[in-house]
């Protein structure tokens, strides 16, 4: 077993929801480091098991693409209501429940409880269509822009674990879907964590997807960006997490495999993709 680097500072974990992840791999690995008495966060996506429920109830998952080329949900408001279902229920619940008979007092929340997400509501959002750019309106999306890291360090200092999933809260409270990537990269921000730890179905950031052999071992702190161009997909998202993450003062990032046992210890240990 590889040991994770010493330290009293806080590691937000991010597990992605897209098929391959071994979701009891990561609870395993987090309990574990939990009671060796690490500081963690764990913030979840579940797009694959979103798109299963949405196409089930006949109203299918619909994905847009920007100008610059960042892909996302349109996300109207029957769209919202099925991404809280599968989110907050199923998903959520399903992590605390594991944890939970791992012996670890996790709290699952949304990123819409207690404002732990928040963010200006985008009512509309620019996507290109038949390279054309249109505008698409009834748009429930936002970018966190505040964490109430209050309540977050509340919990983790009476030993709870929280668990966090979007949707987050608009300024004026309503639920808006929110990048579960960059809301991770703002509670680290927010915490002052140590490390970010980016989980999904791939080792790390790679060069030539979907050749694991591309895998890119180290990217300089200040040339993140840089790095748009070679992300493919979601994994641009993840990237532009990144940037956020160390520009506010992240220690470092991980882009780590979900794929295998000990996913975080392993990523902590310097498996993946290291932004620092």
């Amino acid at each position: 077993m590889t040991a994770a680097p010493a330290g009293s500072g806080v590691v937000v974990v991010k597990v992605g929801g897209s098929e391959g992840i071994d979701y009891d791999a990561v609870c395993q690995d987090v309990a574990a480091l939990h009671a060796e008495g690490r500081r963690l966060v764990l913030v979840h996506g579940g797009s694959a098991e979103t798109n299963r429920v949405a196409e089930a109830l006949g109203h299918p998952p619909r994905f847009v693409t920007s100008p610059s080329g960042f892909t996302s949900r349109f996300t109207d408001r029957a769209t919202l209501e099925i991404f809280e279902m599968v989110y907050c229920g199923k998903m959520n619940k399903g992590l605390v429940e594991r944890l939970q008979r791992l012996g670890v007092d996790a709290v699952g929340l949304s990123g819409l409880d207690g404002r732990i997400f928040e963010g200006r509501h985008k009512t509309s959002v620019r996507s290109v269509e038949d390279g054309k750019t249109v505008i698409l309106r009834g748009d429930h999306t936002g970018t966190v822009e505040r964490v109430n890291d209050r309540l977050l360090r509340l919990l983790m200092e009476h030993g709870y674990l929280p668990v966090l999933t979007p949707p987050g809260a608009s300024f004026e409270g309503v639920a808006i879907n929110v990048d579960g990537d960059r809301a991770a990269a703002a509670v680290a921000t927010a915490l002052g964590a140590e490390a970010l730890v980016l989980l999904s179905n791939v080792p790390g950031l790679l060069r030539d997807f979907p050749d694991e052999a591309s895998l890119i071992r180290a990217i300089p702190a200040g040339a993140v960006e840089d790095y748009l161009e070679v992300a493919q997909g979601r994994m641009k998202k993840k990237v532009l997490g990144a940037a956020e993450a160390v520009a506010g003062g992240v220690g470092r990032v991980i882009f780590g495999d979900a794929r295998g046992a000990e996913p975080v210890r392993r990523a902590l240990a310097g498996e993946g993709t290291i932004v620092s």
